[in-house]
């Protein structure tokens, strides 16, 4: 009844005795107009994610972005993120520097020189896996010898993997007419998504000016016979989602996307050889971090709750990241609620790297209960024998070549590769048990000899569960 008062009151309210004693509507003062706000029209325009409830509507979305000075590019309402754009340089404290943040933004905005310095660094860090070409003819064979280590060769002797499943390459981009992948991209479901909006122009999901997702597909599901190259899982499907920007950037924004396109789209596995940027650690506790944050963290549990099983690489610094207090790219505390993106998630199957001789490589990242599997990565101090190659794994590169890189950006996809095996096997199990799997089926190793190496050999600081194996996931 309380709810039919509140209808009925004002009603009343709008009636009055007229002179002849009848009831006569009387009219009511009209609300003054909301004035437009005043935007910038002039300024630079930002990307921002923002925070909302999930299953927010999208016209209370709309209504407030536009009353904020913000254009919306894309809103997913499943988790309650939006992606929008703003030129007001006020435009997350409008929002709310909690609910609002633009990696963009952060870039633009001219850092003290110490923390430029360190941010070049470490992007060097990340970047330890530039390409070293291979030459143009001649078998391949004998150069895969991260491909031995796992025993893909005989594993795909019993089972390449399945075309009805697909694996998202949440990177750069690929070359789709490259000999080594052609026969696995499946255009219809690739996408770029730098916006923040999936976009199925095959220009925004090509690679430009980085071979880095290109050589991260070839590993997973390459195939050349005229080259001796093979993948781990050459009977697989890889669907390009690209995140990263010509800049060599993934926003949080972009990630987003990505994840949200794989869990639309069904994908078995996504493999994520990348830190977001420009920050290496988000902090929920931080203004602006804390929006990035659960933006990426709903997205990546919502695509797990889908069916996705997401494997990242777990970092080339070298150091444990629960026991740093900075950020290496910015001025920035850090405590131990503080993540890497998206490895440091929940259900993320994050990978350390080991080189020729099957012992962590120098640069990778490690800690304990933070590494599920390691993979072949490579290591330049741990080089193969004459005619094995070179001592970072061999993959596909730009112009239908094929080249050398080496980081855990290498390894990830090794593992997402075993994963897309399983995944192949046993279909239609969800990501829980994909991951159970590709644990269980993986070799110990030791933390003999190494110092920082903490644990036993079924479960350590280094090595995680082990190095994947390709034989035992398909048998």
């Amino acid at each position: 009844m309380s709810r039919v008062r509140r209808w009925l009151l004002p009603a009343a309210a709008a009636l009055t005795l007229a002179g002849t004693g009848a009831l006569a509507p009387v009219a009511l003062a009209q609300p003054a107009a909301q004035a437009a706000p005043q935007c910038d029209t002039t300024s630079a325009s930002y990307t921002y994610v923002v925070i909302y409830q999930p299953h927010t509507s999208q016209w209370q979305v709309d209504k407030e972005l536009k009353a904020k000075c913000g254009t919306k590019v894309a809103y997913y309402d499943e988790i309650g993120v939006a992606v929008a754009t703003s030129r007001n340089a006020d435009f997350q404290e409008k929002i709310g520097a909690f609910r609002a943040y633009s990696g963009g933004r952060e870039v633009a905005e001219p850092p003290a020189t110490a923390a430029a310095e360190a941010r070049a660094q470490a992007r060097s860090e990340r970047e330890n896996e530039e390409t070293v070409a291979v030459a143009a003819e001649g078998d391949l064979t004998a150069q895969q010898w991260d491909m031995r280590a796992i025993k893909a060769p005989e594993a795909n002797k019993v089972n390449p993997g399945s075309k009805s499943v697909t694996v998202g390459v949440l990177d750069s981009g690929v070359e789709p007419e490259h000999p080594g992948i052609k026969h696995a991209v499946d255009a219809k479901a690739s996408r770029g998504c730098n916006s923040g909006a999936a976009d199925a122009d095959p220009a925004s999901w090509t690679t430009t000016n980085s071979d880095h997702g290109l050589h991260v597909a070839g590993t997973i599901a390459g195939k050349d016979e005229a080259r001796g190259f093979t993948g781990v899982a050459p009977g697989v499907k890889i669907a390009s989602v690209k995140v990263v920007n010509d800049d060599g950037m993934i926003y949080p924004e972009a990630a987003v996307c990505g994840f949200m396109w794989a869990a639309k789209q069904g994908f078995e596995v996504t493999n994520n050889s990348y830190y977001i940027d420009p920050g290496m650690f988000y902090c929920p506790k931080q203004p602006g971090d804390a929006a990035a944050f659960e933006a990426v963290k709903r997205a990546v549990a919502y695509s797990h709750k889908r069916g996705v099983l997401n494997v990242a690489a777990a970092g080339n610094s070298g150091f444990d990241p629960k026991a740093q207090t900075t950020d290496p790219n910015r001025p920035h505390p850090v405590d131990t609620s503080c993540e890497i993106l998206p490895k440091g998630l929940d259900g993320v199957v994050t990978v350390s790297s080991v080189g020729y001789h099957g012992t962590k490589a120098s640069y990778s990242n490690y800690g304990k209960g933070q590494i599920e599997v390691t993979a072949p990565g490579g290591d330049r101090a741990q080089l193969p024998p004459a005619g094995e190659g070179a001592g970072c794994p061999l993959s596909t590169v730009f112009n239908g070549q094929y080249g050398t890189k080496c980081g855990t950006s290498m390894a990830s996809p090794h593992a997402a590769g075993v994963a897309a095996l399983l995944a192949s096997k046993y279909r239609h199990v969800p990501p829980q048990a994909l991951s159970f799997l590709l644990q269980a089926k993986a070799d110990p190793v030791s933390c003999a000899g190494a110092a920082e190496c903490e644990g036993p050999d079924y479960y350590n600081s280094f090595y995680g569960r082990g190095l994947v194996n390709a034989l035992r996931a398909v048998k």
